[in-house]
């Protein structure tokens, strides 16, 4: 409760909450898992047992094991630890979902001395055929590049905001393309613009294959970053199993990768960003 109290005053979360309703409307996905400040009170103990013992079941359940470990002594400790839970877990039925189609504006109003700015449309799911050309060009747009386009076009060439960010998020039955920036309240609309601008030209012209290069090359050669320790390697492994990706994809991935073609990554960018973005602020009024 104290932390859903804080979010209350929290411009971020106010503007992913309410991007998530726009989005979504009346689907599960709507609601964030920290739940609201009028159903958290309401939850009990029997409540919480009673979910567990629903939910946490042999059948859903994802194991990855990184270390020092012999296969037999493996399967005694996953046995003892894991043994005594159902075998089939009861999941309510969740249909796929496609993300309001943009644009969908809206505002919260907020003191706070920056107004931040998320923005957002439909994404592409990880069982996607177009998925990896989706990945690289959300790299090459902002998705984690110093010389992407967002970053020059909003922080170097203009001053309007310390950072600026794109994300695909793939959910098992949605997927969502999703930004955000921060700036001062009389930039805001500026902001806006040039972020629209620049996804709207991604979408137009598409990435040059000088830029699809260096991100191939970035994309392949950073992945090595999220194996250097057993914490993250067991993570991999897990979200691999929940990707549906299959065991050999450590090994199979730059090369999915290479055959991504610049058409391809034209023709999934045409795709994501043709259209208007769904926009949610939140600050300080503009009035």
């Amino acid at each position: 409760m104290s932390g859903l109290r804080r979010e209350t005053s929290n411009p971020n979360s106010l503007a992913t909450r309410k991007f998530l309703q726009v989005a979504f409307g009346d689907h599960p996905y709507s609601r964030l898992s920290n739940g609201s400040l009028t159903d958290v009170p309401t939850i009990n103990v029997d409540d919480i047992k009673a979910y567990k013992q629903r939910i946490v079941a042999k059948d859903t359940l994802k194991i990855a094991v990184v270390g020092d470990v012999d296969s037999d002594t493996l399967a005694t400790l996953l046995d003892k630890t894991f043994g005594g839970l159902p075998a089939k877990a009861t999941l309510t039925p969740i249909p796929d979902v496609t993300a309001a189609k943009p644009p969908q504006k809206e505002s919260v109003t907020l003191d706070v001395p920056q107004t931040v700015i998320t923005f957002g449309s439909p994404g592409v799911k990880r069982d996607d055929p177009n998925f990896m050309a989706a990945y690289i060009v959300n790299h090459i747009l902002g998705g984690g590049s110093f010389s992407s386009p967002l970053y020059r076009e909003v922080r170097e060439k203009r001053g309007l905001a310390y950072g600026v960010y794109n994300s695909l998020i793939w959910l098992q039955h949605a997927a969502v393309m999703l930004g955000g920036t921060a700036t001062r309240a009389d930039a805001t609309g500026q902001a806006i613009e040039v972020i629209e601008s620049e996804t709207s030209l991604m979408a137009k012209e598409g990435p040059t294959a000088e830029e699809v290069t260096k991100a191939k090359t970035y994309l392949k050669g950073s992945f090595a970053l999220g194996l250097d320790t057993s914490t993250k390697i067991a993570n991999q492994l897990v979200q691999m199993q929940l990707d549906n990706l299959g065991i050999d994809y450590i090994d199979k991935r730059n090369a999915l990768i290479r055959a991504v073609t610049v058409a391809d990554i034209r023709r999934v960018a045409q795709r994501l960003w043709s259209g208007d973005l769904s926009v949610i602020t939140v600050g300080p009024d503009p009035a």
